[in-house]
């Protein structure tokens, strides 16, 4: 997600402790963080405190920096003021409440021993209405002549007012050559840019004679609105040119010529999180590599080898990304296969075998399910080859094909050590895939140069496959020995790796639905 998609929180609680005597408590809530990759709880802000109520709507609200990568864990601690009661808390991940219905989600207050808290509500709204671009074209007429010969070289200059009064400029248009009467082309620009969301404030646009030496000529200014600009959807609207300078001086100065703007229109920019809040489903799959390159599980040297003391490569990988996915996954079942070993009884070869052993339902519950279908598996197949990805892939498409309308997005994560052997047939799946509403992240364990995978990611070269290309990049790959430290502290690099696995998805999710014009479900208020 692009940073700066502000989340704004709101919070009211529902039937908390009564710790007055005499009269109902007086409750504030205190919003805990934890900064990424640290356990450690900062307070991040509180509400106001409600006098004598146990069911409290706070106007004050908390707003934050939301990004869908990281998993950002929020608590919060009601508590009486003043008197330092205690009435309870609640521990959620921004994610969760983002991924909730309508952006709600209502948690029981725990942490008082013996007694019901009550519960708190929290409502989630992304701030900055103004995702909407603007699309403008503007011309003038019988501008001043400024240049000795030939006639002037104009361009506009925009520029939107702050709180204080000062101005920042937001647009240069082109310039054009030697005309009065000049015809701008369109350009677009977002709204924030213009008026940052206020619709009111001043626009302020002056009009240059461009000069080669970098002196432009100043022709003349008008001011505008956002509001104002907008009307031009229905008629033209005509400006005056204005030189102060000139009006003081001359009686009998009328203008320096006028500007017309002559179309104005908006368009939407939606954002992930506008998907999700419509009722987009992500749907996460895993599959996970059994090949012999791994080596054996019950070696040291193996990938697939778990100590009692620590999880496996594999374990590690699968636990650390799949935490921050189940937030948006809305069932938090996974369907979770490995490709490349031989099973049991008769050693058949199998490219996309259920890690739960299931062929009707290997959907797993939650990451806890998957790591122990996958430790199942690890004691009854054997480690074979060869490693092919089409097969999976191919068989998560094919569900995704199933729903193209939106609603479901789905998400392939492959976890493997990156020695491929179908590479031709790969890229044939992942170019069919490019049309259907998935991602494929995949991530790489051990020491191999993963140039293949590098290939598949598509970022420097888009992939293709007997002359047809991926009409979108939808994999993202991340070589998993670059989040583990030396020093063993494999939390912190977590948190980056969980971050740059995810950080693609929101864009791919929104190249799917433009291209496809899809719009999201408006969440019922």
């Amino acid at each position: 997600s692009v940073p700066g998609t502000k989340v704004e929180l709101t919070v009211s609680c529902r039937n908390l402790l009564d710790m007055d005597t005499f009269s109902k408590s007086d409750p504030v809530v205190v919003l805990f963080m934890q900064g990424s990759g640290s356990s450690e709880w900062k307070e991040f802000g509180r509400t106001e405190v409600i006098d004598n109520t146990l069911n409290p709507d706070f106007v004050r609200k908390f707003v934050l920096d939301y990004y869908f990568e990281e998993k950002q864990n929020l608590r919060f601690d009601v508590a009486v003021l003043g008197a330092q009661d205690f009435l309870g808390q609640a521990f959620v991940a921004l994610g969760e409440v983002i991924g909730s219905q309508r952006g709600r989600l209502e948690r029981a207050l725990t942490g008082v021993p013996g007694k019901r808290c009550g519960t708190i509500l929290l409502l989630a709204e992304e701030l900055s209405n103004c995702r909407d671009i603007v699309t403008m074209q503007l011309c003038a007429n019988k501008l001043d002549k400024k240049d000795f010969f030939g006639k002037s070289d104009p361009f506009l200059v925009f520029y939107r007012s702050n709180e204080d009064g000062t101005f920042t400029i937001c647009h240069k248009t082109e310039v054009v050559k030697n005309t009065l009467n000049p015809v701008w082309q369109p350009f677009t620009i977002p709204v924030r840019a213009l008026c940052n969301g206020d619709y009111d404030r001043t626009v302020k646009i002056d009009v240059y004679d461009w000069d080669r030496d970098g002196s432009h000529d100043f022709i003349g200014e008008f001011a505008t609105s956002y509001r104002e600009l907008s009307r031009a959807q229905s008629q033209f609207t005509v400006y005056e040119v204005l030189n102060p300078r000139k009006k003081c001086k001359k009686k009998k100065y009328v203008n320096s010529g006028t500007v017309t703007l002559l179309s104005f229109s908006v368009e939407s920019e939606f954002t992930f999180v506008d998907y999700i809040r419509g009722g987009t489903q992500l749907n996460f799959t895993v599959a996970i590599d059994f090949t012999a390159s791994n080596g054996m599980p019950s070696q040291p040297t193996s990938l697939h080898y778990a100590s009692p003391y620590q999880l496996s490569a594999y374990a590690l990988a699968l636990k650390a990304v799949g935490e921050v996915i189940q937030d948006y996954d809305s069932d938090k079942l996974f369907p979770a296969y490995g490709f490349g070993a031989k099973l049991p009884p008769d050693g058949k070869i199998s490219h996309q075998f259920p890690l739960n052993n299931n062929v009707d339902n290997p959907s797993c519950a939650g990451i806890e399910g998957v790591l122990e279908s996958y430790l199942q598996s690890l004691r009854t197949v054997q480690l074979y080859g060869p490693t092919n990805f089409a097969p999976v892939i191919n068989q998560v498409a094919g569900v995704a094909a199933q729903v193209t309308d939106g609603s479901q997005y789905h998400v392939l994560l492959i976890i493997t050590d990156g020695v491929i052997s179908d590479m031709l047939q790969t890229k044939e799946a992942i170019v069919t895939a490019s049309a259907l509403p998935m991602s494929i992240i995949i991530v790489g364990v051990g020491p191999a140069e993963f140039e293949a995978m590098e290939e598949l990611d598509g970022d420097e070269v888009r992939v293709s496959s007997r002359g047809r290309y991926a009409e979108r990049d939808i994999v993202q790959f991340v070589p998993f020995r670059d989040y583990v430290d030396d020093s063993g502290n494999q939390v912190l690099s977590m948190a980056r790796l969980a971050k740059d696995v995810l950080a693609e998805i929101p864009e791919q999710l929104l190249s799917y639905m433009k291209t496809r014009d899809i719009k999201p479900r408006r969440a019922d208020p």
